[in-house]
């Protein structure tokens, strides 16, 4: 009941959000800058990309963020930060300049010489940009005509917008118990395309329970409808027993002041010889680098009786949204025989009240230079049996989920 509480109560006292950042931004710059000139660049880090969160397009902060990179030689890093910052602000020379140098400390004298020549079109003959372009051109062992040719197609491979709204997932994961049930394999392959309108998910889920296979076929959809509201739209059907015949789901979310968020939504099962109705809410929390979310599940039995469970998630990020460290622990009484996880929304399988309690684990990280990630699980759980009331199994599940973005 604790977590039904604060997910009614929670949108009314005061909350919010926008981003994960409310202090003083100019504050914070010049915080961050002492911190990396006395060489605490990881902490100088953290300060700015808590900023960025919230001002994205405060270039000294982005600026600085890049060249932090750039001493530490992560100059692929930096590359990415200073790009972004030229695309929007071409006439900031000072950017420029330190983007050159980047390149030129990475010995990447091509990139290096197309930044100058594309500085220039915007900064005609500045003579700091000149004196770069000419000691760049020392460094080349080609003739001019050569250099040029080849510094153009690669500034354009290396520093052009990559826009990927597209990718393609695997997961797989597998779940062991100390009594009753054998062993359990879960796998899915979904494909994201990002739109305007929002983000479409198809899905294909597969499962080996009870010694029995099964495929689900689902698709989700995430409508915005500004950068307040958006919402979650999901639909899935199988033939197999092991999953339910029909499921849907919808869910309101409002992104608040304060950095919070919120939302309130419902699931339908269809169990094709009874149904079940499960209305959810939760409220989300960022502050600095960590996210935090309660939600909550409530579930109408018959007679008037009402099942009620919820769970906490906590994640920390590390550079980027894309690399985190996350907890999920859960607790209570929910219709279902063996919980699996969509996204952070926790599925019905049957219609049976059982007792559980569960602790999870996740990493997810990119790789060094490429946007694809892998995302590790790792869980404990304790489940009541359906057939022995008041007697338990313990289980642990492991998993790995492969995304290839483009």
């Amino acid at each position: 009941m604790f977590f039904l509480i604060l997910t009614v109560w929670f949108p009314f006292l005061g909350m919010a959000q926008g981003s994960g950042y409310s202090g003083n931004p100019d504050t914070s710059f010049f915080t961050a800058r002492t911190l990396a000139f006395e060489g605490k660049r990881d902490i100088a880090r953290d300060t700015l990309n808590h900023i960025l969160t919230k001002y994205p397009d405060y270039s000294d902060v982005r600026s600085l963020l890049a060249s932090t990179y750039s001493w530490d030689g992560k100059y692929d890093l930096a590359r990415d930060q200073f790009n972004r910052i030229t695309s929007q602000e071409p006439q900031n020379k000072e950017v420029w300049v330190a983007a050159i140098k980047n390149e030129i400390y990475s010995e990447d004298y091509y990139i290096a010489l197309g930044l100058s020549n594309k500085a220039l079109t915007y900064l005609k003959d500045d003579g700091d940009i000149q004196a770069l372009r000419r000691k760049v051109l020392e460094n080349l062992h080609e003739d001019k005509k050569t250099a040029m040719d080849t510094a153009v197609s690669t500034v354009k491979k290396y520093t052009e917008p990559q826009i990927q709204r597209n990718n393609i997932s695997m997961t797989n994961s597998f779940e062991v118990f100390d009594a009753v049930y054998g062993p359990m394999v879960y796998s899915n392959l979904a494909y994201s395309r990002k739109t305007k309108a929002g983000s479409v998910i198809p899905r294909i889920n597969y499962a080996n329970r009870f010694e029995t296979h099964g495929l689900q076929y689902e698709l989700d959809l995430y409508p915005k409808f500004s950068k307040t509201f958006y919402a979650y739209l999901n639909y899935g059907f199988s033939s197999a027993p092991i999953f339910p015949g029909h499921r849907a789901g919808a869910e309101f979310y409002a992104n608040l002041p304060k950095a919070i968020e919120t939302s309130l939504g419902v699931r339908y099962l269809d169990f094709r010889t009874t149904k079940a109705t499960v209305y959810t809410g939760s409220v989300g929390l960022y502050r600095g680098n960590y996210y935090f979310s309660v939600r909550s599940y409530v579930t109408p039995q018959d007679f008037g009786n009402v099942s009620v469970s919820g769970g906490l998630l906590v994640r920390r990020y590390l550079k980027d949204a894309h690399n985190y460290l996350g907890i999920n622990m859960g607790m209570g009484y929910s219709p279902e025989l063996k919980q699996f996880i969509d996204g952070e929304a926790l599925l019905a399988e049957t219609l049976l009240f059982v007792e559980s309690q569960r602790l999870a684990l996740s990493y997810q990280f990119t790789g060094k230079v490429s946007p694809n990630s892998y995302k590790l699980n790792l869980g404990l759980s304790r489940q009541e049996l359906v057939f022995d009331s008041g007697n338990f199994v313990w289980s642990v599940s492991a998993g790995l989920r492969y995304q290839v973005k483009f």
